[in-house]
């Protein structure tokens, strides 16, 4: 039984998936990220179910990765910390192959691994006061995991301005970029959410699933041996000096070398 989100259906047949860590700005760690890739594959043979919302409970949507994961990920030699990374990238994948719409629901700031996870939805709502970030930069890391869906999403143009410097930006901005689909005040993102929604009830649920199939084919979508590269990429840069610099200054809450 999942421990860290929580998933709730309602008649209509809309799963919403609550990521449930508020007390760590529901940063990912290993466990989460092997909750999502579970219930998001366990959805996805649910006939029943017609719409996935991806949502957040508390203030922040996602923190990205956890601080003790990362930690933990110091310390390990290259395979185990490329099986470990590779964490994320199967939690995103599994989202991303869900053959309903999922429409992301964005309360809060995002950054790392949020920003992947707003990413790989269909439809991304937020509240136009949030901030957003690629940060591994700023770590000696790269956006590596993250980047096939990040580049999927924003396009290789868009990405470029903010994929490689760690700027924060916000929900506004982030429609600009093409990260999310709106931006909307606080008090507005149910009523956004539910209006993304509403549509596809009135469509054949078959139809809908066949459509956003369409979509993929023909546009070739996110390909495991993107994934694969994005992976060994970042195995690669984790062996650098820079990254060990960069983590360990991080971790002892220290500026980096180079900040």
């Amino acid at each position: 039984m999942a421990e860290l989100i929580e998933v709730t259906k309602d008649a209509r047949g809309v799963a919403t998936i609550w990521l449930a860590r508020e007390d760590k700005h529901n940063a990912l760690s290993a466990q989460m990220m092997q909750e999502l890739e579970a219930e998001a594959r366990a959805l996805a043979q649910d006939d029943a179910v017609r719409v996935v919302v991806l949502a957040a409970q508390g203030k922040t949507f996602c923190a990205g990765g956890d601080l003790a994961w990362m930690r933990e990920q110091f310390g390990m030699d290259p395979d185990t910390r490329r099986r470990e990374s590779a964490r994320i990238a199967a939690a995103l994948g599994a989202l991303y192959d869900l053959p309903q719409p999922l429409i992301g629901r964005v309360q809060g700031n995002a950054f790392g691994g949020g920003v992947g996870l707003a990413a790989v939805c269909d439809v991304t709502i937020g509240v136009a006061g949030l901030k957003m970030a690629l940060t591994e930069v700023k770590l000696g890391l790269i956006p590596a995991n993250i980047g096939p869906y990040v580049l999927a999403r924003m396009g290789a143009r868009s990405a470029r301005e903010v994929f490689m410097n760690a700027r924060v930006f916000d929900g506004d901005e982030a429609v600009r970029l093409g990260l999310l689909s709106r931006a909307v005040p606080p008090e507005a993102l149910d009523e956004a959410v539910e209006a993304e929604i509403t549509p596809y009830l009135s469509c054949a649920p078959g139809a809908v699933r066949d459509a956003k199939r369409l979509i993929r084919d023909l546009t070739g979508g996110v390909t495991q041996a993107e994934v694969d590269l994005a992976i060994d990429a970042l195995a690669a840069r984790w062996e650098t000096i820079e990254a060990r610099e960069g983590i360990g200054a991080f971790l002892d809450k220290r500026p980096a070398p180079w900040a």
